[in-house]
């Protein structure tokens, strides 16, 4: 089958894998002021990474829906200490409003992150965001060993950004398949999503997903169509197959240089199975979640 060629004919696509929508686990919703501020970030970057989805809450939300996203996350993360509540009551409340939102929290090294966790685990959050790079800490650090276990024992997922990004944002010394090894050494039932296949050391996490059941991997901008992350891990194709069960779809939206279609499309044109692509644009997502449909 082909992929489609534009935002436009995601709904036909579709309806030829016989899907009804996406699940897309990778979705951004931060508070308005936070989000210029890292739109304004990316608009400093060379090469340019042009933000390909600038557009207020509202018609984010409606764009995803016309892209026929049924179910989709709200991530923000801490860059700083204290701002976590804030963070969190944004995106649990637009999980409240939005039927199609998945209730997401975050969770930073700082007094009172266990509390703050039980709290939001207690309100229904479904998923955790976790960003070791733009937070600048240690998965490991002993503030959050009591976080560590509350979310091991829920079986929450957390989307964790483990891959160390040259960007000249820094902190790249606290990401690693190391890091996340230590990590699950502490506590090895946690769910892990691993953003990007763990980019740049794609390898050495699907490893450890092969590793370790617990561990799932995600497609953000691995194999969009031309790529824009470099070159797709074309070698690992075979080796996400087999893993086809723990691999889920995730777009990185609404701060992504290319159009949505583009990433859909790359996973076609890489290859993968039909059967492969229904389970991971859409089943797999379903699971991990619980989602009732």
């Amino acid at each position: 089958m082909r992929g489609p060629d534009s935002d436009e004919a995601m709904g036909d696509f579709l309806a030829e894998l016989g899907l009804p929508g996406i699940v897309d686990a990778h979705v951004h919703f931060l508070p308005d002021a936070l989000q210029e501020a890292v739109w304004r970030w990316f608009d400093r970057l060379s090469p340019p990474w042009p933000v390909t989805y600038r557009a207020s809450p509202t018609d984010r939300l409606a764009t995803l829906g016309r892209l026929g996203v049924r179910h989709h996350t709200a991530l923000a993360y801490a860059h700083r200490p204290r701002i976590l509540g804030y963070l969190n009551d944004h995106t649990m409340a637009l999980a409240a409003r939005e039927p199609s939102v998945i209730p997401t929290f975050m969770i930073y090294p700082e007094p009172g992150v266990t509390a703050e966790t039980s709290r939001r685990l207690a309100e229904g959050g479904a998923c955790v965001k976790v960003h070791l790079q733009v937070g600048g800490f240690d998965p490991t650090d002993r503030l959050l060993e009591e976080t560590w276990a509350l979310l091991e024992e829920a079986s929450t997922p957390v989307v964790l950004h483990a891959g160390a990004v040259e960007d000249g944002s820094g902190n790249e010394q606290w990401c690693g398949p190391d890091r996340v090894r230590r990590l699950l050494e502490r506590h090895p039932g946690l769910r892990l999503v691993v953003a990007h296949l763990g980019a740049p050391d794609y390898d050495d996490f699907v490893e450890l997903a092969t590793d370790h059941r617990s561990v799932w991997l995600d497609t953000a901008m691995v194999f969009t169509d031309p790529p824009h992350l470099g070159p797709a891990p074309g070698h690992l194709v075979g080796r996400l197959e087999a893993l086809g069960e723990r691999v889920v779809f995730e777009s990185d939206f609404p701060t992504i240089p290319h159009r949505y279609a583009a990433q859909v499309r790359g996973l076609v044109e890489s290859g993968f199975s039909e059967d492969w692509l229904r389970a991971v644009l859409w089943t797999n997502g379903r699971r991990l979640f619980g989602l009732a449909d």
